[in-house]
């Protein structure tokens, strides 16, 4: 048992063991379909923390050859089927970590990881092998001596390309891929490879080491989707278990839509569970900088599709033409796209929309802006724990004050005046209210639609309900008005005994520019 060559199933143990631990051990059933075949070469390529590290942990478990796993599977999904038993710990196992390497090596990566698999191979075959060959050809004389095929994981194997490793090393590099998953030995020793990383394969010029992959990704994952992140119905047995309200789970990590399937961030909803809090898990300094990366670039609309998602709209993205890594960004597509393989925002395939999915990675989007160069857009949003205190303070000088606030900075960088404007503008200016509600725009109630509703969920803490009625030239009174006589706050009456009534007016005319606001209690509903 080794730590590269034949690992033992130490890391999949400790998950299994875990307080929180979700069967995806299905996955395993669907590379046994494809091992020792000419489709036994997978990749996939998926945001941090959506399982990667956790699914190679399991593969080595199940195929290395440096452990006797057959307890800790014993009561798993693929326990049951009839591969089972076929592949448990029959294979010589190559696992490597390269962004390990290359933290501590950088340009000596490859020799450093060939180095360290070598040391592994002589501690079981002496000097049986001549390890002054190829790595495919050392390799091939294991397979002669043992007769026993390779798996081989490489983790985060986009490491190098993605970090901006030279022309040479990068060209090195997939040379060095090609021995191990295309060259003529890899034919005879290789019976399946599995690959991670956070981009997609990048098509290089002239460079076909990885073209043999079948790719599954953030934007399709196909029949692999429900084995990275937690599906819907794993997590409402979670709340179950853990007593944690659903829609503010839901609220919070829910949005990654691949394959129809809702995906949830497996680890911030094992946080929020353990914890028993709603927060926010997902957060670090890179996670600012690479979303400042890319919303500051300056390709046109780019900066009016970023507040539009942020306010709660999709946006037409074209995936196709981003060239799969992140320094290579010529347009405001492949931005988008480079964000949504990093987990930054999500994708609706049929519609072909990106969107932002959820309360905590908007979140990280406050944060990112704070730090970066959208100093007005920062400065609103800094403001909005105020705004939504004094409307359920009921202060309605004030939130008029800071309603103004907000409308004249998204007003300036949208570059458009009229109520559509002020509606983008308050679901900006409440961003922190989405903790505690559901905030819909252009609500079906009583005999129309309300232009805001929020509805509190179970983490709301006793927060009323509120309808906000939008007018331009007109008076607060009037919105007011309109949301009695159109009943637009009977459909709310089941979810608190208390909703605020909040009319806003805007008026643009020649000699006045102003915003107004009325609020009232209705109490009682029911």
């Amino acid at each position: 048992m080794g730590i590269y060559f034949n690992p033992g199933n130490g890391s999949f143990t400790k998950d299994k063991n875990s307080q929180l631990y979700i069967d995806k051990t299905g996955l395993i059933e669907y590379l046994n379909r494809v091992i020792c075949t000419n489709a036994n070469c997978i990749s996939v390529s998926h945001a941090r923390r959506f399982g990667k590290s956790h699914a190679a942990g399991m593969i080595d478990a199940y195929y290395s050859r440096g452990c006797d796993s057959s307890e800790l599977f014993a009561d798993s999904e693929i326990a049951a089927k009839d591969s089972y038993a076929v592949h448990l710990n029959k294979y010589n196992v190559i696992h490597i970590d390269v962004s390990s390497f290359w933290d501590a090596y950088k340009d000596n990566v490859i020799e450093k990881i060939q180095e360290y698999i070598y040391d592994e191979l002589k501690q079981v075959y002496g000097n049986q092998i001549d390890y002054t060959k190829m790595i495919s050809a050392v390799l091939m004389s294991v397979y002669n001596i043992s007769g026993i095929p390779f798996v081989i994981i490489i983790d985060e194997w986009d490491c190098v390309i993605r970090n901006g490793g030279n022309k040479t090393l990068v060209h090195s590099y997939l040379q060095f891929l090609h021995l191990l998953f295309k060259s003529e030995e890899s034919k005879t020793f290789l019976a399946l490879a599995y690959i991670t990383g956070i981009l997609p394969i990048k098509k290089i010029k002239d460079e076909s080491a990885l073209n043999n992959f079948r790719e599954f990704t953030m934007l399709k994952s196909k029949q692999l989707t429900r084995y990275f992140g937690f599906t819907e119905d794993e997590v409402k047995k979670l709340c179950i278990t853990y007593d944690m309200d659903f829609e503010s789970i839901k609220a919070w990590y829910n949005g990654y839509l691949i394959d129809g399937l809702h995906m949830y961030n497996p680890n911030s909803v094992v946080q929020a569970m353990l914890d028993h809090d709603y927060d926010f898990y997902w957060k670090n300094t890179s996670s600012f900088e690479s979303i400042n990366t890319f919303i500051t670039m300056n390709y046109a609309g780019l900066k009016d599709d970023v507040l539009a998602m942020l306010s709660g709209d999709k946006i037409r993205v074209n995936v196709n033409t981003f060239q799969n890594d992140l320094t290579t960004v010529a347009s405001k597509d492949d931005a988008l796209t480079a964000l949504i393989h990093l987990g930054y925002l999500a994708y609706d395939a049929n519609r072909k929309m990106a969107y932002i999915p959820n309360y905590e990675v908007a979140a990280a989007y406050d944060l990112a802006l704070q730090t970066g160069s959208w100093s007005e857009v920062a400065n609103s949003i800094s403001k909005c724990d105020e705004l939504l205190d004094a409307t359920l303070n009921e202060d309605a000088d004030k939130v008029a004050e800071l309603v103004e606030i907000a409308h004249e900075t998204y007003t300036s960088v949208l570059k458009y005046n009229d109520e559509n404007s002020l509606s983008c503008a308050l679901t900006m200016a409440y961003f922190t209210a989405n903790a505690y509600y559901n905030i819909v725009r252009e609500f079906p109630a009583g005999k129309g639609f309300a232009d805001l509703v929020f509805i509190p969920r179970a983490n709301a803490c006793g927060r009323p309900a509120i309808v906000i009625e939008l007018k331009y030239n007109a008076s607060a009174d009037s919105a007011i008005s309109q949301i009695k006589n159109r009943r637009y706050h009977g459909a709310l009456s089941g979810y608190s005994n208390q909703i605020l009534l909040v009319g806003i007016n805007y008026s643009n005319t020649s000699d006045n520019k102003k915003h107004t606001c009325i609020i009232e209690s209705i109490n009682n509903l029911d």
